[in-house]
């Protein structure tokens, strides 16, 4: 564990190992907030979810349905029983975010499924989502992160801008609609500890990269409402910011909303300036951005480049650029 990690937060439980050699990591990064290791393709630290303990728990996030029985696991080592779960939240339907929902939700019967309003459905009829997706990741959609299961639709909650899920008496989770990196994405604030778990609208940083970088892919990524989006999370003024992808961010939290809009303006600057000459955008990114990661093991850059590659989020900033050209003829 990395000292910027322990810094980060002093009641770090240990890791812990299943009876089967399985992995699962858990550690509590703030009162009744539990990090929870989803283990995306068997990686450490690269997916995560968060438990919000309380009268009504919630988990936020559930990763992939391939890290469903690490997760199921890891609740189960928390003391969380079927009946005990009141609440599933989803940044956005991104199948490494909500691909484990429909397993998640099958698992525990009594809990309220919470997802923007413009995912709901498909988590209710996953199949367009599921065919846009096999298109994209190929055969590492059943490889690395399996499908989804469709959760009964009247499990699930859409979530406008500003609505709530009650936790307990004294803390609340607040929907914050975050479009940028998908139309579909929201953040959820945390009253009590003012954590934000921010879900990829802050980018992707790996611990054991050390490197932030922006999360771009297609078909929904727009600049402008992804740093409109930042600046809604600072004027927020969250405590610590909370990834995905992966952990609490060390670090004053407007300082990194800070630098997440400068990282994510300087890859799309570099981008546009390849788009308009012709050259190749994904090229152009490696060329500029690969310098950051020469001192990252080999296992790190491939879990980073699986996870958020140059040339998934070249796709995404060159379909945003042509599109704002054809709003401009």
């Amino acid at each position: 564990m990395h000292d910027e990690d322990m810094s980060e937060n002093e009641h770090v439980n240990p890791t812990t190992h299943m009876n089967d050699g399985s992995y699962t990591g858990t550690r509590h990064v703030a009162d009744g907030v539990i990090e929870i290791d989803t283990m995306l393709g068997g990686w450490e630290r690269v997916t995560a979810g968060y438990l919000m303990e309380g009268e009504a728990p919630v988990l936020v996030e559930t990763g992939s349905q391939t890290s469903v029985p690490v997760l199921l696991a890891a609740l189960d080592s928390l003391g969380i029983g079927p009946h005990d779960l009141a609440g599933v939240a989803v940044t956005h339907i991104h199948l490494d975010h909500a691909g484990g929902v429909g397993d998640v939700a099958r698992a525990f019967p009594d809990a309220t499924v919470y997802v923007h309003e413009k995912g709901a459905r498909h988590l209710a009829d996953p199949e367009r989502l599921i065919s846009s997706a096999a298109q994209v990741y190929g055969p590492l959609l059943d490889s690395l992160y399996g499908r989804l299961t469709a959760t009964e639709q009247e499990r699930i909650r859409a979530l406008p801008d500003g609505a709530e899920i009650r936790v307990s008496p004294n803390r609340v989770l607040v929907a914050i609609d975050s479009p940028g990196h998908a139309k579909h994405h929201l953040a959820v604030h945390d009253s009590l500890s003012g954590i934000l778990f921010a879900g990829d609208a802050v980018g992707v940083r790996l611990p054991d990269a050390g490197v932030l970088r922006p999360a771009t892919p297609p078909p929904d990524f727009d600049l402008d409402q992804a740093v409109h989006s930042l600046h809604r999370f600072a004027r927020r003024k969250p405590s610590r910011v909370a990834l995905a992808h992966y952990g609490i961010v060390p670090g004053d939290p407007s300082d990194i909303l800070e630098e997440a809009i400068q990282v994510l303006q300087h890859w799309v600057g570099v981008a546009e300036r390849a788009f308009r000459s012709g050259a190749d955008v994904a090229l152009a990114l490696e060329e500029a951005f690969s310098e950051e990661l020469s001192s990252t093991s080999e296992v790190e850059r491939q879990k980073l480049e699986t996870l958020n590659g140059v040339h998934s989020n070249a796709a995404g900033i060159s379909r945003w650029l042509a599109k704002s050209e054809e709003a401009q003829i």
